[in-house]
């Protein structure tokens, strides 16, 4: 701006001085051009009256004397008859010069008894100033002087004029220099976060109005986007879902701290291009095509979990701006979807195998094929196989109610009184197999649901009989610490191999299959414990060496 109002100034002087040397040439040309033309006339007229006195003489008379002093050298007298011959002149032989009689200013004398005309030289340099006078006598007296054109004057005062140009010029630069940065200077010093407080010219008052509205138009929007921003930031860093926004580029504009989590980045990858992030080629096929297409899934596994993808296209005003890219946790419903379909499986497999016992053995009784001595045989087969069946069909419905989660009343439940009526029920059958059950600890209660506790024992000292050698041992310790109360079921039978450890929970899981159905068992027993445990917020912990048996530990949060 400074640059402006300085080029400006400096143009505007240049033009004033420039108008001012026109003007000022114009007015002195003309007025000294008026001045030696009534001077010139008072001659004529002068030398009019001497010619109709005197005649030739003073003609003669007037050229010969000096008159450096009385006359002006640059006039020129011509003495013409009425019939164009020139009778004398002050500066060249009458005889040497052509007849005037055609001369305008001649002319129109003889005719209106007074005249003049102006005639240029051929380079415009020089002009002549004719005046003629009609005599008494029939002749005319013409007077002549020489003047100089402007462009003359010009030319000649060309040095000085240009010495002043360049010495105004100077100065008008230094002074329009000094004045642009005089009116700039409250303009640069303007406070424009206080705009109303600035002392500067009158005129800005307005546009600093309007500024100072402005700005609490923006800071106000400014206030309402950090709201917004920050209600979205405590919104998504809330979500258990991870999300990311991805502008038309495939840019990261925001992630929250659930897809950092699964991506395994920091938030300074705003602004980065996914790819540096995640270069799963499912992941990015699938953005591609909710990019074309508008949404996208797929699933994929980070971290040991599984994950599903939801992409989807985000549009504003039919433009396509970028993409949103939703992270669902579905590792426990993919883990619940799988455990339901190795149930169903499982469970069609369970019920299948004494069912066709049962039909196969009916069905050799029904046609007579089976000796009479053999009867006992079938009927007793029939009987054990419906009685797995009926075991079976309780335990799934009682690991079915486990998983509803159904709330039964609790009361106080004495572990140690527990774990002894346990071993009394099952004293027969660690008789059968030669197993000594020992009960040992303290009589502690919990609160608890009697029957799943009792359930819970049952089946983890029914599975240390039915997997123990003969003549093992199982001890049943009951137990409090600053962890809770515990109760461990410890055998010496044949243990569990390392690889099979974290699966002995699972449903319908054994280890020995063929020894398992020997000794009657659904594969349903230890996932009924793990229920139960959760059921009353306790944890498991198990330990076991093939050959040298297994312990079972359970802990029961303080009360």
């Amino acid at each position: 701006m400074t640059k402006r109002i300085f080029r400006s100034i400096l143009c505007v002087a240049a033009a004033v001085l420039l108008a001012n040397l026109v003007i000022v040439m114009g007015c002195l040309y003309d007025y000294f051009g008026s001045v030696q033309e009534a001077q010139l006339k008072d001659e004529l007229r002068l030398a009019a009256y001497a010619v109709e006195e005197n005649g030739q003489d003073y003609l003669e008379h007037l050229s010969e004397r000096d008159y450096r002093y009385t006359w002006t050298p640059d006039y020129r007298l011509t003495w013409i008859a009425s019939d164009g011959t020139v009778l004398f002149d002050t500066l060249d032989s009458a005889e040497n010069m052509e007849n005037h009689g055609d001369r305008i200013e001649v002319r129109e004398a003889f005719a209106k008894g007074e005249s003049s005309s102006i005639r240029y030289s051929t380079t415009l340099t020089e002009r002549t100033l004719y005046y003629a006078r009609a005599l008494n006598n029939g002749t005319v007296l013409r007077i002549s002087i020489r003047q100089v054109t402007v462009l003359a004057l010009v030319l000649v005062m060309l040095q000085p004029i240009l010495l002043v140009a360049i010495l105004a010029v100077i100065l008008s630069a230094v002074l329009a220099n000094w004045m642009s940065k005089k009116i700039v200077q409250p303009l640069n010093s303007l406070d424009l976060d206080h705009p109303l407080e600035n002392n500067a010219y009158e005129e800005l008052a307005p546009l600093l109005s309007r500024i100072h509205q402005q700005r609490q138009q923006i800071a106000a929007q400014l206030h309402s986007l950090k709201k917004q921003t920050d209600e979205f930031a405590q919104v998504t860093s809330h979500m258990k879902e991870g999300l990311v926004l991805l502008d038309n580029a495939g840019k990261i504009l925001s992630i929250n701290p659930a897809a950092q989590q699964v991506f395994g980045v920091e938030t300074s990858c705003n602004g980065q291009d996914f790819l540096t992030i995640d270069r799963s080629r499912d992941l990015h096929f699938a953005i591609q095509t909710a990019v074309s297409e508008g949404h996208s899934e797929v699933r994929s596994e980070r971290n040991g979990r599984e994950f599903q993808f939801d992409i989807s296209r985000i549009e504003s005003e039919e433009a396509f701006v970028g993409t949103v890219l939703l992270a669902f946790d579905v590792t426990e419903q993919a883990f619940a979807e799988r455990n339901r379909r190795e149930f169903t499986a499982n469970v069609s497999h369970e019920l299948k195998t004494p069912l066709q016992s049962i039909l196969g053995s009916a069905e050799l009784l029904k046609s007579g094929m089976v000796k009479q001595d053999d009867i006992p045989h079938f009927s007793g087969l029939i009987h054990t196989e419906a009685a797995r069946l009926v075991t079976l069909v309780e335990d799934i419905i009682h690991l079915s109610q486990l998983d509803e989660g159904m709330v039964l009343p609790q009361e106080s439940v004495g572990l140690f009184e527990v774990a002894k009526n346990v071993t009394d029920t099952l004293s027969d059958t660690a008789a059968q197999k030669c197993v000594n059950v020992l009960v040992s600890g303290e009589n502690i209660c919990i609160n608890g649901v009697r029957s799943f506790l009792y359930e819970m024992i049952f089946n983890l000292c029914d599975n240390a009989i039915k997997y123990n050698v003969e003549g093992g041992t199982v001890k049943i310790v009951v137990s409090n610490n600053v962890k809770g109360a515990s109760i461990t079921v410890k055998d010496t039978g044949i243990g569990i191999p390392p690889e099979y450890q974290s699966r002995v929970f699972e449903r319908f899981f054994r280890v020995d299959k063929s020894r398992s159905k020997a000794s009657g068992g659904t594969g349903l027993g230890l996932s009924i414990v793990k229920h139960i445990a959760q059921y009353h917020n306790a944890t498991i912990n198990l330990c076991s060496q093939v050959g040298e048996g297994t312990t079972i530990t359970i802990v029961f949060p303080p009360t």
